[in-house]
């Protein structure tokens, strides 16, 4: 296999009150995806299943992420998730914002390009 990248997103999210860890990454890993449409697939003649996703989050707390949530923002395709330590955490009236960022990469195998 000749795994090949070809679109690189990011994206930015939050839980403003829950301190919810999973929240905020699925909601950086949605930003990204939903900031551009990604047509590449179509784009070089892949089917749209063919496609590589890997995901990667920063949280404050990389062992609160639920990556199965986490990979289940992914429509399409084959998806890998990851949780590192990254983002932010603030404490601010008893409550904890959660800010997470999410890179998300596509590549496709081009040895098996339809």
């Amino acid at each position: 296999m000749s795994k090949t990248q070809f679109a690189v997103e990011m994206g930015m999210g939050t839980d403003l009150k829950g301190k919810d860890f999973t929240k905020a990454a699925c909601r950086a890993v949605h930003d990204a995806l939903h900031r551009n449409y990604l047509t590449v697939a179509q784009a070089f003649g892949f089917p749209p299943e063919s496609m590589l996703v890997d995901i990667r989050v920063g949280v404050s707390e990389p062992d609160k992420v639920d990556l199965e949530a986490v990979k289940a923002e992914a429509p399409v395709g084959t998806v890998t998730a990851e949780a590192v330590q990254g983002g932010l955490q603030l404490e601010m009236r008893g409550q904890g914002p959660i800010i997470a960022n999410a890179i998300v990469t596509v590549s496709f195998d081009v040895d098996q390009k339809g």
